[in-house]
């Protein structure tokens, strides 16, 4: 079970999430931007992120990719893992969020919001359970109440996923269906 930073208990927010939105640069990836001669973007996701996204998605829990560069590659990405949500060249975040959780009749005390750069700030402030990866600025880190021990584009949406489905006593259930 991933453990909560400083030995602090796991946020009971946790328990509560219906609806994970989270940023994609720095978090569902590394935040690198590799180019080929043509010019295209190549980005690098982690695979096991991906199975965190189908393994909330499987007890009914939504995820949204909210992300300040647009970029067809994330569109891409959303669309492999079946998201619908996914907003791109988003800069002004939360705004957007409150959208969402409006279409979705969802209260922000029932949301978790995983990012990593200034652009997150303002939504981690607005959730029940602001999450920040390991790599994330350190005034991002602050403003969160779990960090992850994983960085983004290497399992920290995993993390995270985990954490939650522990926390709302459905993780070993699921294990059980792989076994």
């Amino acid at each position: 079970m991933p453990e909560p930073r400083d030995g602090a208990e796991i946020p009971s927010s946790a328990a509560r999430v219906r609806l994970v939105v989270t940023d994609v640069d720095g978090v569902l990836t590394d935040g690198s931007i590799g180019l080929t001669e043509s010019g295209e973007e190549i980005k690098r996701f982690s695979i096991q992120d991906g199975f965190g996204v189908e393994l909330l998605r499987s007890v009914g829990i939504e995820v949204a990719f909210l992300s300040g560069r647009a970029s067809r590659i994330v569109e891409h990405r959303a669309r492999g893992l079946g998201i619908t949500l996914h907003f791109h060249g988003i800069r002004e975040k939360r705004p957007q969020l409150e959208a969402i959780l409006r279409e979705r009749s969802i209260e922000p005390i029932d949301v978790c919001y995983i990012g990593d750069d200034f652009l997150d700030m303002s939504c981690l402030r607005h959730v029940g359970f602001p999450v920040a990866v390991a790599n994330a600025r350190e005034e991002v880190k602050r403003e969160a109440r779990y960090v992850t021990r994983a960085s983004g584009g290497d399992g920290a949406f995993r993390e995270v996923a985990e954490l939650i489905l522990q926390a709302r006593g459905q993780w070993e259930a699921l294990v059980e269906t792989y076994r």
